[in-house]
């Protein structure tokens, strides 16, 4: 079962460690046995939607982020080799329902990383994407921007971070309306324990990903694209991005995310200043 995560930031000098956020809904659990995530809360979260030329309508296809007021980050498998066109994309901020607005921001362009292989798809690394909007979002109580985090970040095994989407609930179990955005908090796992884990299922997690869940803790099908979070020294920083997993919640594989800090040199050579707000 697949589902993915991305995302990156320059330099901002040694290693740093990243303390976990006392917040005082940790013991919730979203998205897998989940719960509905406040307005506002994250206010960088967008839906990216896909238009069916078969129906003639746009339908719900990934999650992602605002990491700049005209660029959206989210993941490469979320972009079919048919739907590589900038107009086939439209993207939806500042809602926590899908379907509640019909105020959708268009796409001026699409990048996917240069090193992302649609054959070998989410398992061979650098499944992360960029879109340019046409316009520039407006900042709002209800729309923001993530920040990227510094290039040296080190998040400790354990520490407690949030992921967010509208994807299923379980595995093979949609989420029903009114399609409430939800949130998670998942613990990080060490890249060294996920590979062995991983092993099992003959699948290797390379150094440009992360892992993240516990049992009935984890993102899932749907929630592609979308950001994993953590609190760090006061500010919400973006360490990964939705990818994929072996099933939804399971004790013993967690999800894989795309890790931000690998690729933030490509990310800042297409979105420019670290501080666009």
């Amino acid at each position: 079962m697949l589902w993915l995560l991305f995302l990156a930031l320059p330099s901002l000098g040694g290693s740093q460690p990243l303390t976990p956020d006392p917040d005082p809904e940790a013991e919730l659990v979203g998205i897998v046995g989940g719960h509905d995530a406040p307005a506002g809360k994250w206010p960088w979260q967008v839906s990216l939607w896909i238009f069916n030329s078969t129906y003639g309508k746009w339908e719900f296809q990934c999650g992602g982020s605002l990491i700049h007021r005209q660029w959206v980050l989210s993941a490469a498998h979320c972009i079919p080799a048919k739907h590589s066109r900038p107009q086939d994309f439209q993207v939806q901020a500042g809602q926590v329902r899908l379907w509640s607005s019909n105020a959708r921001q268009k796409v001026a362009a699409i990048f996917l990383h240069p090193k992302y292989d649609p054959l070998k798809k989410v398992y061979g690394g650098s499944d992360v994407a960029l879109f340019k909007l046409e316009v520039p979002v407006t900042p709002s109580a209800q729309v923001n921007l993530v920040t990227l985090p510094p290039a040296r970040l080190t998040v400790p095994a354990g520490t407690g971070c949030w992921v967010t989407g509208w994807g299923a609930i379980h595995a093979n179990e949609a989420l029903g309306p009114p399609y409430h955005l939800q949130e998670v908090e998942v613990p990080v796992v060490g890249n060294q324990v996920c590979r062995q884990q991983y092993l099992r299922v003959g699948r290797y997690i390379k150094d440009d990903m992360l892992c993240a869940g516990s049992s009935g803790r984890d993102a899932c099908q749907g929630d592609s694209g979308g950001p994993l979070v953590c609190n760090w020294q006061g500010a919400w920083i973006q360490i990964g991005v939705v990818s994929w997993g072996h099933g939804c919640g399971s004790p013993d594989y967690p999800g894989v995310y795309t890790r931000v800090t690998t690729y933030l040199s490509w990310i800042y050579h297409h979105i420019g200043s670290p501080r666009p707000w």
